[in-house]
C-alpha cells in the first residue's frame, strides 16, 4: 500500500508546530488573466511523461488520488492543487529531510497568491497546468508594490517594461530563471504547472537550511517569500486552518 506522510501544521502559542500524520495510499496584489508565452524552460527528452500522458491522471506523482480527494473535502483545496501541494512535500522531505516543510504551508501560500491556481476565473487541469495563464500586476513602484525593471524581455509575464509575478505560486521572471523546478518529471520547467511551482516554491523556502518545525525559522523562510508580515499572517493562518481541518 502506498502511505503518504502528510505534515501537518498547526498554531500553538503563537508558534508553529509541525507533526507528521500517516495516511493512506509575489506578493496579496490583484491578479489578472493574460496571453503570455509557455513559461517553458527546456523541451522534453525522449521517453518523458507528456502533458496529455499526465492528463491521464489527476493525481500529483507520489500522491494517491483517493488521499488528494479525502483531505480536498475536508480542507476546500481542491485536489489537484492538494496533490501538488503534498508532492511537493514528499519530494522535499527527500530531498531536504532536515527542512521539514509541511504541505499546508505550500498550499496556505498557493491560497494568498492565487486561490490554488483558481484566480480570474480559471482553474488548474489534470496535468497540473493552470487553463490559462495567472499573471500578477505591473511591478512598477506604485503605492504598496516594489519597482522591478523587466528581466525577462515579456517571455513569462508579457510585459517589456516591468516585472509581473507569474503563476500560481507568483513566481518573479528572475526568481524563477534561478529556482524553475520540474516537479512532474516531464523534463521542463513551466512556471504556469502546479506541480513544477510548488516544488520550486518548497525549495525556496528551505534554502536558507532551517528547521520548518521551528516558529522562528518559519517565519523567517516565508518572509523570504513576500517581506511583508501581513502576507505571512495570512499564509499562517490559511495553513493553521487547513492543518486542522485535515484533521476532521
Amino acid at each position: 500500500m502506498t502511505v503518504l506522510a502528510a505534515f501537518v501544521l498547526v498554531a500553538v502559542v503563537g508558534l508553529v508546530l509541525v507533526v507528521s500524520r500517516t495516511v493512506p495510499g509575489g506578493g496579496v496584489g490583484p491578479l489578472v488573466v493574460a496571453p503570455v508565452t509557455d513559461g517553458v524552460i527546456g523541451a522534453a527528452p525522449a521517453g518523458a511523461v507528456t502533458a496529455a500522458d499526465a492528463a491521464a491522471d489527476a493525481s500529483a506523482p507520489g500522491v494517491p488520488a483517493q488521499w488528494a480527494s479525502d483531505v480536498g473535502a475536508r480542507t476546500g483545496i481542491p485536489a489537484r492543487a492538494l496533490a501538488s501541494y503534498a508532492a511537493a512535500a514528499l519530494r522535499l522531505a527527500e530531498e531536504q529531510p532536515a527542512c521539514r516543510l509541511g504541505w499546508p504551508t505550500l498550499a496556505g501560500i498557493g491560497a494568498v497568491e492565487s486561490h490554488h491556481g483558481s484566480y480570474g476565473g480559471t482553474h488548474v487541469r489534470a496535468d497540473g497546468r493552470t487553463a490559462d495563464p495567472i499573471v500578477g500586476i505591473a511591478l512598477d513602484g506604485g503605492e504598496g508594490v516594489a519597482a522591478i525593471a523587466d528581466t525577462d524581455g515579456g517571455e513569462l509575464d508579457g510585459d517589456t517594461v516591468w516585472d509581473r509575478a507569474v503563476g500560481p505560486m507568483q513566481f518573479i521572471p528572475s526568481t524563477w530563471r534561478r529556482w524553475g523546478a520540474d516537479g512532474n518529471g516531464d523534463g521542463v520547467s513551466d512556471v504556469h504547472n502546479l506541480d513544477d511551482v510548488a516544488l520550486a516554491a518548497g525549495r525556496y523556502l528551505c534554502a536558507d537550511g532551517g528547521d520548518l518545525t521551528d516558529g522562528a525559522a518559519w517565519q523567517r523562510a516565508v518572509l523570504t517569500y513576500n517581506r511583508s508580515a501581513e502576507y505571512a499572517a495570512r499564509v499562517l493562518e490559511t495553513a493553521n486552518g487547513y492543518a486542522r481541518a485535515s484533521w476532521s
